[in-house]
């Protein structure tokens, strides 16, 4: 009986034609969604009633209608009418990368468990430490995300400016870091698992433009350093997350040549403008960085999750953890770049590199400028229409293709415009015609637009500040 049951799970011929259906399946899902013949982005129904339709389905639905139904179920990234979340609408090659990484199911801890995939790792790191300015000793490892990204690259610079081996001794100082005060909450997170608590959080304030004011760093660093805080690092974004603007990466840099800190920039999202020829610009000084974050399932056309994290000095990535486990790792002087297990906090990961080299390989940097040039120029386009409106008002102009902005009416108070915005904000979710999100800054109320989808035109970005300006008209009048 068992044994019966474990041939037909793993059947080829079974998983053959299932796979074959899949395929037809997502390809007509994605045509369908790219030419906006979908009516909706999402289908949103409230939590308490998405768990019942699923318990249902696990009770009695037919498991031939499941891939059906998960669609039916889930945000549509590919529609251009989804401006929401900093998530791409990923190349179907990249997808079929992730296929592969599933069945094969190599682990990545040591080098046998991932042959291929580790190779590739080194060389698509190698290629984009290169890209940024970085000189033949960088190295650079993929993991699972920014957060986790940011996290190991503050470890790997506590390590290296207190010169002490705080992985094996602990530590007794009072450590803190400088962030931005708009950079990305997982900043702040991973300052505070590693002990730092909230004291140990420089937030510096930003500038009308919510760039960070470098004109207020050494006022913050000695009023820090006069608590007995001791600064190890300090952290730019390439761009901040909530309004996609950039820091000013060179004299940050200059600050921490002067001060003997460790410079790291969180690009996740920003850092592939590295290989537009346009907004290259936006990137100035991040060759001067120690370590640099890049997603590439938010501007690199990747399926989640596989994030960059590369060191200006290469003996950083491979020198933070130190560990023994005899039956995995063992001790080496050397290098020895090859088992990713002494580099990351992830034993096991995705055969994530196979993305970044298939799509690089066939396709070359081209793709990715096209991308982020594409997205960042309807980035500017989305502000000048909403510029050109009396009853929207920008947060600031864009760096980036992330544009917040809202609904405004003179006359009304901010508690009233802010109420209005999140309101119009609900309805288009459950409108689900178009897919954004919101935000506040400085306490005001924003929605907020990633243009994530090459094949979003400006008439799909008029077509929603139209709806946006009638639903607001509408909350206004009612």
């Amino acid at each position: 009986m068992n044994a019966k049951l474990l041939q037909k799970v793993y059947e080829p011929d079974s998983f053959r034609q299932q796979g074959h259906q899949l395929i037809d399946l997502l390809a007509d899902h994605l045509e369908s969604s790219l030419n906006g013949r979908g009516e909706k982005v999402i289908n949103y129904s409230s939590p308490e009633e998405e768990m019942e339709f699923w318990r249902g389905f696990f009770n009695a639905g037919s498991g031939s209608d499941f891939f059906q139904e998960v669609l039916r179920h889930t945000t549509h990234v590919h529609h251009p009418r989804y401006i929401g979340h900093q998530v791409c609408a990923p190349a179907p090659q990249a997808a079929l990368c992730g296929l592969v990484s599933s069945i094969l199911n190599n682990g990545m801890a040591v080098y046998e468990m991932g042959m291929a995939p580790t190779a590739m790792e080194r060389l698509v790191t190698d290629l984009l430490a290169q890209k940024i300015g970085f000189g033949e000793g960088s190295r650079g490892i993929l993991t699972s995300g920014g957060t986790l990204a940011n996290l190991t690259a503050l470890l790997s610079a506590r390590k290296a400016v207190l010169q002490e081996d705080v992985w094996l001794e602990g530590h007794g100082k009072r450590l803190a870091v400088m962030v931005s005060e708009e950079a990305h909450y997982c900043i702040d997170r991973a300052a505070r698992i590693m002990g730092l608590g909230t004291e140990g959080i420089i937030k510096v304030p930003v500038k009308a433009d919510f760039s960070i004011d470098t004109s207020l760093l050494k006022q913050a660093y000695e009023a820090a350093s006069n608590k007995g805080l001791h600064i190890f690092a300090l952290v730019g974004s390439a761009p901040s997350t909530a309004t996609g603007v950039y820091d000013d990466l060179d004299t940050l840099a200059d600050f921490c040549k002067e001060k003997g800190l460790w410079f790291h920039v969180d690009a996740a999202h920003g850092g592939a403008a590295v290989f537009s020829k346009k907004y290259r610009k936006t990137m100035q000084g991040i060759d001067r960085a120690d370590s640099v974050v890049i997603d590439g399932h938010k501007m690199m056309l990747m399926s989640t999750i596989t994030t960059a994290l590369l060191f200006r000095d290469g003996s950083h990535s491979h020198t933070t953890f130190s560990q023994e486990a005899e039956y995995l790792l063992q001790h080496s002087d050397e290098e020895d770049w090859f088992n990713l297990a002494k580099r990351t906090f992830e034993c096991t990961k995705t055969m994530m590199s196979l993305q970044w080299y298939l799509l690089w390989k066939t396709y070359g940097e081209e793709l990715f400028d096209a991308n982020v040039t594409t997205l960042y120029d309807l980035g500017g386009t989305l502000a000048g229409m909403i510029e050109a409106d009396p009853h929207l008002e920008l947060a600031t102009a864009p760096h980036s293709n992330i544009v917040c902005f809202r609904f405004v009416e003179p006359g009304l108070s901010s508690g009233k415009l802010d109420q209005i915005n999140k309101e119009i904000r609900q309805e288009l979710l459950e409108d689900g015609v178009f897919y954004i999100v919101q935000t506040r800054i400085k306490g005001t109320q924003y929605l907020r637009c990633t243009i994530m989808n090459p094949f979003t035109t400006e008439e799909h970005l008029r077509a929603l500040l139209d709806r946006i300006l009638n639903t607001g008209r509408n909350r206004i009048s009612a």
